[in-house]
């Protein structure tokens, strides 16, 4: 639902392009006229031509409707590259609006970030060039025809009338048939895809238990549900779109034999030509109708895209150009902490307080589910909190411009996620390459030595995913990216689950050398060996800060409370 007194972004973009739907409408009107150039050629060559013999003047008349004919051709290729136009209009306006709209909703865990948003933004875009649209704005030209068959004949003119209800009709019919089990299909396609694509993500998993039988066969059940829902939506499709072309090619017949019959009672204006052209200019009237209901369809498809599309970005604003901000310089304020995954009203962390200096290293340990990864996730401003502030030199990061704050930022979450290109693009976050600080942040974590003997070295693919790494390799990657040009805060999740003892040495001498440059550290972490570097430890037990203080302070309370089964502190791992 979209907030009261709230405009529509999407129809405001698409009123935007109004011009282009004028000028197309005007060509259309223009270009339909045109069509009747056949019938007048029809009546002047009786009435011209056949009385009077003259050679001449049939050759002027084929000329002049070959004219019109090739004038109606430019008038329709021109309305269809203003509507194209109107499309690529349309992208520029809204591509990528829609797509850090989707990408924000897919964070936030809100309805609609899926790349379905992006392939419901092509449908609407194409809709807007396809002959559907084209169809619809000749509709109103049919109306110029029904006119023109009253002033031959009323009756011949109601018939029209009655025909053109009844492909209305078949419309109508065909909108309440096909629209369910044409919904129902979009839904079971879309999880097939999405299934589809969790299972090509864990292909080594699948592979190494024999889980690709089991695995294919839930594929194929929703595959085989989407298939037949699409079946069905689409055999009810040709039925009423052959019901149409039924209508369309008898009411033509009907209307020419109602007009033989008006003419033998002398009931007919114009005389034997206008029967025949009575009976072409009902074909016309229906044609925009019967092409309407046969593209039904596209229309139904371009309509949901529509409303889903509305719906995303009323659920996601547009965040207003805030003033710059001087760059932080690292200090870190958790003030009253309350907050869970977007959408889930149970709160994970509760009530959590604590400050960090510019250059210290802070350690949060705690048993699974303690809130870690939440913490990790709010101190980065990746999701919202449900009470309390995260500030960063005392502003909420939360409200921070995120395109100015990340490059202030460093984060390496549990699972790395590498990016299709060089390790240099991967390392320089796919920002403007900056040879040095990308061999700097290499070297900081242990990297630089295994990616000279690469090949091509930092300009060395790495593959969909970071595939044709492996996970230490691809770990510390991520942790490079992370350090990449010096950030202020950076936010480290389990850094060292995949390195051995090498690199576990790497990234402590990394988190030690950007310690005394002032950078501010968080790591999460369940091992004892970057407890070394770090100057204070924060201990979590069911989103609570059971311990925060100086690392010493800590590890000795942790260490009595070991000693003492009943203590508080019970049963928190001495790994920690």
């Amino acid at each position: 639902m979209r907030p009261q007194g709230r405009p529509s972004e999407l129809r405001a973009a698409l009123g935007a392009l109004q011009p282009y739907f004028r000028r197309a409408a005007g060509f259309s009107l223009f270009a339909s006229l045109l069509m009747l150039s056949s019938s007048v050629y029809m009546l002047e060559v009786y009435d011209r031509v056949v009385n009077s013999r003259s050679h001449l003047t049939l050759a002027m008349l084929t000329l002049l409707v070959l004219c019109a004919y090739a004038l109606m051709e430019v008038l329709d290729w021109v309305r269809s590259e203003l509507m194209h136009d109107a499309s690529v209009a349309l992208d520029r306006r809204l591509s990528a609006r829609i797509f850090g709209a989707v990408f924000e909703a897919n964070l936030k865990r809100l309805e609609g970030g899926t790349a379905e948003q992006m392939s419901d933004f092509r449908k609407l875009r194409d809709f807007l060039s396809a002959p559907l649209l084209l169809a619809l704005m000749e509709a109103p030209v049919a109306l110029t025809f029904l006119v023109l068959i009253f002033l031959i004949s009323p009756v011949l003119g109601w018939a029209a009338v009655v025909a053109a209800m009844a492909v209305t009709g078949v419309g109508w019919l065909n909108e309440r048939g096909i629209r369910p089990p044409l919904l129902a299909a979009n839904r079971h396609a879309s999880a097939a895809q999405q299934y589809a694509d969790a299972s090509l993500r864990h292909a080594q998993v699948i592979e190494a238990m024999g889980m690709l039988g089991h695995i294919h066969q839930r594929w194929m059940d929703r595959q085989r549900k989407f298939l037949s829902l699409q079946a069905t939506a689409s055999e009810q499709a040709g039925c009423y779109q052959a019901i149409s072309k039924f209508l369309q090619v008898t009411t033509s017949s009907a209307l020419l034999g109602l007009g033989a019959w008006l003419l033998l009672h002398e009931q007919l204006n114009g005389g034997a030509a206008y029967m025949i052209i009575g009976s072409i200019l009902g074909g016309r009237v229906l044609a925009p109708l019967v092409q309407i209901v046969a593209q039904w369809q596209t229309l139904v498809n371009a309509r949901d895209a529509y409303h889903r599309l509305d719906g995303l970005l009323s659920r996601v604003e547009v965040h207003p150009t805030s003033m710059a901000l001087p760059a932080p310089q690292g200090k870190l304020q958790v003030e009253a902490l309350v907050a869970g995954p977007p959408g889930n009203p149970v709160p994970i962390l509760k009530g959590l307080n604590f400050s960090l200096l510019p250059g210290e290293v802070l350690a949060v340990v705690g048993p699974s589910a303690s809130g870690k990864t939440t913490l990790a996730r709010l101190l980065l401003g990746l999701w919202p909190a449900l009470n309390g502030k995260v500030r960063l030199d005392g502003v909420d990061v939360q409200s921070w411009d995120k395109h100015e704050l990340g490059p202030h930022l460093g984060y390496l979450p549990q699972t790395v996620e590498l990016f299709d290109g060089s390790l240099a693009e991967n390392i320089a976050r796919f920002g403007v390459v900056d040879a040095a600080r990308v061999e700097s942040a290499a070297r900081a974590v242990g990297l630089h030595d295994f990616i000279m003997t690469l090949a091509l070295g930092y300009e060395q693919p790495v593959g969909r995913a970071g595939a044709l790494l492996s996970g230490g390799q691809r770990q510390r990657v991520g942790l490079a990216r992370a350090i990449y040009g010096q950030p202020v805060l950076v936010v480290l999740d389990e850094p060292n689950s995949s390195l051995d003892e090498q690199g576990d040495l790497a990234l402590a001498d990394a988190i030690r050398q950007l310690k005394s440059k002032g950078v501010t550290f968080v790591v999460m972490t369940h091992r004892t060996s970057v407890l070394s570097v770090t100057d204070k430890m924060l201990v979590l037990r069911d989103g609570q800060a059971q311990c925060f203080g100086p690392r010493d302070e800590v590890l000795k309370a942790l260490n009595e409370a070991n000693a003492q089964p009943r203590n508080g502190l019970n049963n928190v791992p001495s790994s920690a």
